[in-house]
């Protein structure tokens, strides 16, 4: 009596591992998305009307000691202006990202360098404010 005989469930396994890889890739990307573009942390101003820009050509971080980092290195104003002018497009767009602790003057004395260098296009990197 064959017909009377239950067949065994199967547990089919590949649905599974492809629903595991899919989550593993989901949140490396989101991991990978959410890693500042120089890989250092900066804890940036509020404002509570900070809007979103494309991702800049060139950002530039002023550091909490007022040292200045672009692409993973170390420049003054003056090394600053130099790499903007070999670049030479004047539509290089440029983010200045700095430190809560960065001061006014820091701030105002890189926009000088990099208006210095030719860029036209300079934005200032800030967190959105939700308390207001």
């Amino acid at each position: 009596m064959r017909y009377l005989e239950t067949k065994k469930a199967r547990i089919e396994i590949i649905p599974m591992i492809d629903i595991m890889l899919f989550l593993l890739v989901f949140f490396a990307m989101l991991t990978l998305r959410m890693i500042p573009a120089s890989g250092h942390v900066t804890k940036l101003p509020t404002s509570s009307t900070a809007a979103t820009i494309p991702p800049p050509k060139l950002l530039v971080e002023i550091t909490a000691d007022g040292s200045l980092l672009v692409e993973t290195k170390v420049l003054n104003a003056e090394q600053l202006t130099t790499l903007l002018r070999q670049r030479g497009s004047s539509k290089t767009a440029v983010t200045i990202a700095g430190n809560e602790t960065a001061t006014l003057q820091q701030v105002m004395s890189v926009i000088d360098a990099i208006k210095l260098g030719g860029a036209t296009e300079i934005g200032i990197a800030t967190r959105h404010d939700a308390g207001k």
